[in-house]
């Protein structure tokens, strides 16, 4: 068994064990209630890696979004309750919090569950705001073609770009349509996307007619495939997004007027293509732009000439303090970056995996202006 495998089932595991013991005492109801609490907490892990285990593509659907909604959601409860309990611990071991405030306590009790329901509340909505990021790109370039002059007048000037979509038993159909609302309203010349446009099955989105939905886009819309793409899997995938309208680049390049999308394969296949094989594609009198889902090694859009490079994956983290975790993973784990004369930009995704909440991030898409100066 692979160490993330052992990691995914011992921590979890170690956490419920903590959060167990230190709910069935602080509660003060009698031990059928503190029983009722700790079943609860142990019923959320089993089922969340149920959800991972299992799957949920052969129960009815109304259940599958509960069972994908509770067990994705504790699994961010868990980690705020362990870190509330263990503040609480370190507390009255230096004589802060009083013992009678963690054993058989009603105000402690009440303390937490009220803290629990005001972080998690705002996280919910502070999700569900998408927030708006403008970017300006400029480009110097010419297309050296017979067609410079009509092309001109037809070059693309905004481009709306997200990432993470995750579209599946949380993110359904309703909430997709206010995105593709919002992006709309932009009036886009073109819109990309890097990658998760899925979440881990295809199921909801077909039985959903989201493909529908997206085809309401007023734009032509490129993509590049995300690891979850290959979790839901990569057939059903690309068919999806056939239906949807999507075009998908993968190790492939397209001209559009003014620019070149360079869109690669997740690096979940191993057999991808390098990027400076893809680059002898490029036409590099164009501006160029490198969709890449997972933002590693960002040196090689660096050394191969791209311009700008989008990608995804990270979420930032999603909730704090796991958006630590990732700034130490990555080079750039968010946000605008830079190396020699390539820019670059990490989304933080409009939609979420799990669990709707954000804390210490945000759910996010780019309108980037593409000026060109001649």
């Amino acid at each position: 068994m692979k160490l993330w495998s052992i990691v995914f089932f011992i921590l979890p595991l170690l956490a419920t064990g903590y959060v167990s013991w230190r709910v069935w005492h602080i509660m003060p109801w009698g031990s059928w209630v503190s029983g009722v609490a700790v079943a609860l907490v142990w019923l959320g892990m089993f089922v969340m890696i149920g959800n991972f285990v299992i799957g949920l593509d052969r129960v009815p659907m109304t259940l599958a979004k509960v069972l994908y909604h509770f067990g994705t959601s504790w699994f961010i409860v868990m980690l705020y309750l362990v870190m509330i309990f263990l503040l609480l611990d370190i507390g009255r071991l230096c004589h802060v919090v009083p013992h009678s405030f963690v054993i058989n306590s009603l105000t402690g009790t009440l303390s937490v569950c009220i803290l629990m329901t005001a972080v998690f509340t705002y996280a919910y909505l502070h999700y569900k705001n998408k927030v708006r990021v403008e970017i300006e790109l400029q480009s110097h370039k010419i297309k050296a073609n017979e067609q410079d002059t009509k092309a001109n007048e037809q070059e693309i000037k905004t481009i709306v770009m997200m990432s993470d979509l995750h579209l599946g038993y949380h993110n359904g159909r309703k909430e997709l349509a206010r995105w593709v609302d919002m992006i709309n309203m932009e009036n886009p010349d073109l819109i990309l996307i890097a990658g998760d446009v899925i979440d881990i099955s295809v199921r909801p989105l077909i039985e959903e007619d989201m493909a529908k939905e997206l085809r309401r886009l007023k734009a032509p819309v490129y993509a590049c495939l995300g690891n979850h793409e290959y979790y839901s899997g990569e057939p059903k995938a690309q068919q999806f997004f056939r239906d949807a309208g999507i075009h998908m680049l993968r190790d492939s390049v397209v001209n559009i007027a003014n620019i070149c999308v360079i869109g690669r394969d997740d690096r979940t296949n191993v057999h991808r293509q390098a990027l400076g094989k893809i680059m002898k594609q490029v036409d590099r009198s164009r501006y160029t732009i490198l969709l890449d889902h997972q933002p590693y090694n960002l040196e090689q859009a660096e050394k191969a000439g791209v311009d700008f490079q989008f990608s995804g994956h990270t979420h930032h983290g999603q909730v704090w303090p796991i958006s630590w975790i990732t700034e130490r993973i990555y080079e750039d784990a968010f946000g605008p970056y830079q190396r020699g004369n390539t820019r670059y930009y990490v989304s933080s995704g409009i939609g979420i995996w799990g669990g709707k909440f954000r804390i210490g991030t945000q759910s996010e898409y780019v309108v980037a202006k593409l000026n060109t100066k001649r």
